[in-house]
C-alpha cells in the first residue's frame, strides 16, 4: 500500500501568473490562483502544476552539476516535434539542446521563461 497520493509539480520562478499562462498554453487545462504568490494549472487529465513565487529564484544551469544545477525538468510526448517546437519558441521558451541527433534521440531539450527545463518528446 502507498505511503502518499501524488498531489502536484510546483516550480519556484519570479512571475508565477506568467509561467502558468506559458504552461497553460503548452499543456492546457485551467489556472486557478491561491494568492498572488501561487498559481495552480489543472492539467487535463488531472495531473496539476503549481507556480510558486520565489524573488530570488535563479534558473538552473543545464546540464551543469554545480551550485546551480538542474533540479528537475518536464517531459511532453508531441506528434509533431517541428510544429511544437515553432510553438513554444514562440510562446517564450529557449532552446537549450535541439540536437535531436537525426531523430535517434527522440527528444529536444528548451526553458521556460523561468529557466526551468523541459524536454519536448517524440
Amino acid at each position: 500500500m502507498p505511503i502518499a497520493t501524488y498531489t502536484l509539480t510546483a516550480l519556484d520562478c519570479r512571475e508565477p501568473a506568467a509561467l502558468a499562462d506559458f504552461y497553460a498554453r503548452v499543456l492546457g487545462g485551467r489556472i486557478s490562483q491561491y494568492d498572488a504568490d501561487w498559481f495552480d494549472l489543472h492539467l487535463p487529465g488531472g495531473a496539476r502544476l503549481a507556480f510558486q513565487r520565489a524573488d530570488g529564484h535563479r534558473a538552473p544551469d543545464w546540464p551543469q552539476a554545480d551550485d546551480n544545477s538542474q533540479q528537475l525538468h518536464l517531459d511532453f510526448d508531441v506528434t509533431d516535434i517541428e510544429a511544437a517546437q515553432r510553438e513554444v519558441l514562440a510562446l517564450g521558451a529557449e532552446p537549450l539542446d535541439l540536437d535531436d541527433q537525426g531523430g535517434e534521440r527522440r527528444f529536444r531539450v528548451y526553458a521556460d521563461p523561468a529557466g526551468h527545463p523541459f524536454c519536448l518528446c517524440w
